[in-house]
């Protein structure tokens, strides 16, 4: 595969004048970079003169009274030194991304091993891991951007006072571990953490026992859980517990057989992608660059979909980094060196203007303004002239990198929409006049949560009859209906049965749904009752 991929943006000849040029437009064109470079003078003489490399050492010894404060004034001339070596193209895009990683790493290290001797003094660090999944995992993190972290911990070896319950206390030092990372000073802050990854993020403690986390991931985890789990990787605390984590779970993420329930799997996690994320989606002002079509997300879900249907027994392609994977997937024979070079080349340009639109203000946002003199700004902030000129730049590789997922992407069959804005306009054509009571409805049963729609053969099942299912509810008692209708998919096994006896006359589903809602109106008596509904 051609090198310029990883290097075009990080060949420009280095030098005083590139430098000067380069701070030149952080300071006109990015508010946060400006007040940055004010505040840290000796570190941009040190990329002047030496470059942006020894500003970044300089960044990293930074010292201060107190964790957080010394915490945030390394961040913040990290932030800078990198942002200043990109501009300058000195750091290409993996190296950048690799610094701003690798730094985050040692904050949550730092964070954690303080918060917990805040609690018990000198106790070492063991008994409690943090996991990094998303960009974090695979070492490509944005400038400003969440931490997607999963904390577990051992009841038995976790340091904690006499009295004090295990999972108490984790969850204390969990707390104040995010605290020492995200809490807004007058320094400003470390990293933004995101801890929605675990499982039922809703109802579950924010650290989870190790032995509870694994049972999960051996038999109740969804589909999506395991993408995420391709970019995992220990990144502080007990290592060896993190690793026999990890390694538990292989299993759970590198399925050895490609049968159809993985199959099903791809296919949905391909169609949601898609479909949830219609919004921004059309390239042009306002468009998303992480979720639009053709965009980041799209050229990592390409590569992680391949990896989830080779990975089983194909060890080579098991490359956390987006980049990485799309080389391993070539070398494997698994995509066209065309392919993965378009990708490729899609990739680094989206998440290098994704980084040009969040350096302008220090902000988590991966949109290209709306309003035409921002987007100028953006642009320019990049080295060109107009709002215009960038959008012309993207459109190839967007239109590639959308072509090429088209591929995955199942037909939705005149299914359901995933995105809430565009199901509750469908909702409204199939009857229903109040729609905020079904929408919430068909997102629980899309949840995860019921047992019943867990198995990738009933939930195909299950979404073919949505629609006419709906239809035929609309057209009765409304809200009776829905109340009525909600047990059968969250009871459990039993009534998981019968979408999965759907699943192979899907095509003839309208008809169905016709006795079958009858029988959803009956089935609580049934239940409780434990007799047979018939039909007759």
């Amino acid at each position: 595969m051609p090198s310029v991929r990883r290097t075009e943006l990080g060949s420009a000849p280095n030098g005083t004048a590139v430098r000067e040029e380069a701070l030149r437009r952080a300071r006109e064109f990015s508010p946060f970079l400006r007040e940055a470079a004010a505040s840290l003078s000796g570190l941009v003489d040190q990329f002047l003169e030496k470059g942006s490399t020894a500003a970044i050492d300089a960044a990293l010894v930074a010292s201060a009274p107190t964790v957080d404060a010394e915490l945030r004034r390394r961040r913040l001339g990290v932030a800078l030194a990198v942002a200043l070596g990109d501009l300058a193209g000195e750091l290409g895009f993996e190296e950048a991304t690799r610094y701003l990683s690798d730094f985050a790493d040692v904050a949550i290290e730092r964070s954690l091993a303080t918060a917990l001797t805040e609690r018990v003094p000198d106790a070492e660090v063991r008994g409690i891991t943090v996991l990094a999944l998303g960009k974090l995992g695979s070492r490509e993190l944005n400038y400003s951007s969440d931490v997607d972290l999963l904390l577990l911990f051992d009841p038995e070896a976790m340091p904690r006072r006499e009295r004090d319950d295990p999972s108490e206390a984790a969850v204390r030092v969990g707390r104040r571990m995010i605290e020492l990372l995200q809490k807004r000073t007058a320094d400003g802050y470390v990293e933004r953490v995101d801890l929605r990854l675990r499982p039922s993020p809703e109802v579950t403690p924010i650290v989870l026992p190790i032995n509870a986390a694994i049972s999960h991931y051996e038999s109740s985890a969804l589909p999506w859980e395991r993408a995420a789990f391709i970019r995992a990787r220990v990144c502080a605390g007990d290592r060896p517990l993190g690793e026999h984590f990890l390694k538990s779970i292989q299993p759970f993420v590198w399925r050895r057989s490609l049968d159809f329930g993985v199959i099903e799997e791809v296919r949905e996690i391909s169609a949601r992608i898609r479909d949830h994320f219609a919004q921004g989606a059309k390239l042009g002002p306002g468009y998303d660059l992480k979720r639009g079509r053709g965009g980041i997300r799209e050229v990592e879900f390409f590569a992680q979909i391949q990896q989830m249907i080779h990975g089983g027994r194909d060890l080579s392609v098991r490359a956390s980094a987006t980049l990485d994977a799309l080389d391993a997937l070539q070398a494997a024979g698994r995509i066209s060196e065309e392919d993965a070079s378009a990708l490729s080349e899609a990739y680094v340009l989206l998440r290098t203007i994704e980084h040009r639109a969040q350096m302008v203000d220090d902000a988590q946002t991966h949109l290209l303004p709306l309003d035409g003199e921002a987007l100028d700004n953006v642009a320019k902030l990049h080295g060109l002239s107009t709002g215009e000129e960038l959008i012309e730049l993207l459109q190839p590789h967007v239109d590639r990198a959308e072509q090429l997922f088209n591929s995955l992407a199942p037909d939705r069959e005149g299914r359901l929409s995933n995105d809430g804005d565009i199901l509750i306009d469908e909702l409204r054509s199939l009857g229903f006049n109040e729609p905020e009571m079904p929408l919430r409805r068909v997102m629980d049963w899309r949840s995860g949560r019921a047992r019943s729609l867990r198995s990738p053969a009933a939930r195909t099942a299950f979404e073919a009859m949505l629609p006419a299912l709906l239809r035929e509810i609309a057209s009765g008692q409304t809200r009776t209906a829905l109340s009525t209708a909600w047990p059968i998919s969250s009871t459990g096994y039993r009534a998981g049965s019968i979408f999965t006896g759907f699943s192979k006359p899907v095509r003839s589903l309208r008809g169905i749904s016709r006795w079958f809602w009858p029988m959803l109106r009956h089935w609580p008596t049934c239940w409780r009752d434990g007799r047979t509904c018939s039909m007759a």
